[in-house]
């Protein structure tokens, strides 16, 4: 009796031993797991440059986008400058003045002297007025391509805010891989120390967060890069400051009809604005061209003040005479017929092009429609339980794992599929936002807003 007793107490004390063993060695692995994620923490954050970060909503942005972005500022010149050409064009052409002097050898012969003024002017006929026309259809054009310009800007520099949103998500699914793989790490590496893995799935694990932080700092690159794209396309550029985006990239899903898409392109389309108004100043050209071979005359009037003659031969009283004359160029030049003709073929070019142009944009708002329609399903597809599911394979591995009835691979794989899911669900959302905004664009319309 007494011997069982000793026995059944030895084995209490035993088992006592190994769960004080067990909790001792849980707290170090735990310990050491909190050292390890304190200093890749401190890595990460090292290995960063230091930003001051200033949070920017999509108007705001849109805002100093449209005041500083300096390609736009030198845009707005070219209107500038055809605003001066217009100026210029209205001009005048300038009479010329000329004096004469003659000495008929009055100290020796005693013929006189002569003293004759002449102001002429040149007269092109209807040239002035083509002229002007001509550079207010330029000053029109360079209105209209600086319009098409600021909506190109307008839809690279939203882009360029929804990019940053992106690379924002994808980092937060990094950071989430890198705390999942560390976690997962750790507790490996106490169940090795207990004697439930084997040290290769130890070393697997911590393999795997390893490689998972090295993700998650081309993720923090990635997304600071974004960031400086922000500040590039306001014009501004500082190396202690940040821009960051706010909103995220769901959009609720739009609806369009075909016709009206179509309607509204054609009638809005900066850029087919831009193709017609080339296709006016080269009609204006036409029209200079053809001014120009018209027959300009120059008139002028003088006036002549002769001296006394006092030779004996042939004297002569002192007079004063008047002049009217009109001098008419021979255009033996209107035979070359060059010019003309290539005045013709570029005004007949023009129309051409702005009948493709009205084709591209048709072509381009459909291409635009159907992609859109396409990315809204597939984010559809996301939203109705693939991420959920894979969410639920993941939680069902870990539960299995930690319980030893399935393997470390198993683990990783599923985990691995789930960022993966997410990441692509990400880039999925940036594409489709991204087609929205190609085809407001395309169609002529704006309404975007990031929230």
């Amino acid at each position: 009796m007494d011997l069982n007793l000793y026995n059944h107490r030895r084995q209490l004390y035993g088992r006592c031993c190994c769960v004080a063993i067990d909790t001792l060695l849980l707290r170090r692995g735990l310990c050491l797991c909190l050292g390890l994620c304190g200093c890749l923490g401190l890595t990460v954050q090292a290995q960063s440059v230091e930003k001051v970060v200033q949070p920017l909503d999509y108007r705001a942005y849109l805002e100093l986008v449209n005041q500083q972005n300096l390609g736009y500022a030198a845009e707005k010149l070219n209107v500038t400058v055809a605003e001066a050409q217009l100026k210029a064009a209205r001009v005048f052409n300038d009479p010329a003045i000329s004096v004469e002097y003659a000495d008929n050898d009055d100290r020796k012969m005693q013929m006189g002297q002569s003293l004759a003024i002449e102001v002429s002017k040149n007269f092109s006929i209807g040239t002035r007025s083509a002229n002007i026309n001509l550079a207010r259809s330029e000053k029109e054009l360079n209105e209209a391509l600086l319009t098409d310009y600021f909506h190109s800007l307008r839809q690279q520099a939203t882009l360029a805010y929804l990019e940053a949103i992106k690379q924002a998500e994808l980092f937060r699914v990094k950071e989430d891989a890198y705390a999942n793989m560390r976690q997962l790490a750790a507790g490996d590496s106490v169940k090795h120390r207990l004697g439930k893995i084997t040290k290769v799935d130890a070393l697997q694990s911590k393999l795997e967060a390893e490689m998972s932080h090295n993700d998650l700092m081309q993720a923090q690159t990635e997304l600071h890069n974004a960031y400086t794209s922000l500040a590039s396309m306001t014009g501004t550029f500082s190396r202690d400051t940040l821009y960051t985006p706010t909103g995220t990239l769901q959009q609720p899903k739009r609806i369009f009809e075909v016709g009206q898409l179509l309607e509204t392109a054609l009638a809005n389309r900066a850029d087919l604005a831009a193709a017609l108004k080339t296709v006016e100043v080269a009609r204006r050209a036409l029209v200079v061209t053809r001014r120009e071979r018209y027959t300009d005359f120059d008139v002028a009037v003088g006036y002549n003040i002769n001296t006394e003659v006092r030779n004996e031969i042939a004297p002569a009283p002192k007079f004063n005479g008047l002049t009217v004359g009109v001098a008419i160029p021979l255009k033996f030049s209107n035979l070359n017929r060059g010019a003309l003709h290539a005045a013709e073929v570029q005004t007949k070019q023009a129309e051409i092009n702005y009948q493709q142009a009205e084709v591209e944009v048709q072509s381009s708002v459909m291409q635009s429609l159907r992609r859109y329609l396409s990315l809204s399903e597939q984010v559809n597809r996301y939203n109705n339980g693939l991420l959920a599911d894979a969410q639920a394979v993941v939680d069902g591995k870990n539960y299995a794992y930690d319980r030893g009835q399935t393997s470390l691979l198993e683990v990783l794989h599923a985990r691995q599929t789930y960022d993966d899911l997410r990441t692509t669900y990400i880039e999925t959302l940036y594409e489709q936002v991204a087609s929205l905004v190609e085809l407001e664009r395309n169609a002529g319309i704006w309404d975007i807003t990031v929230e």
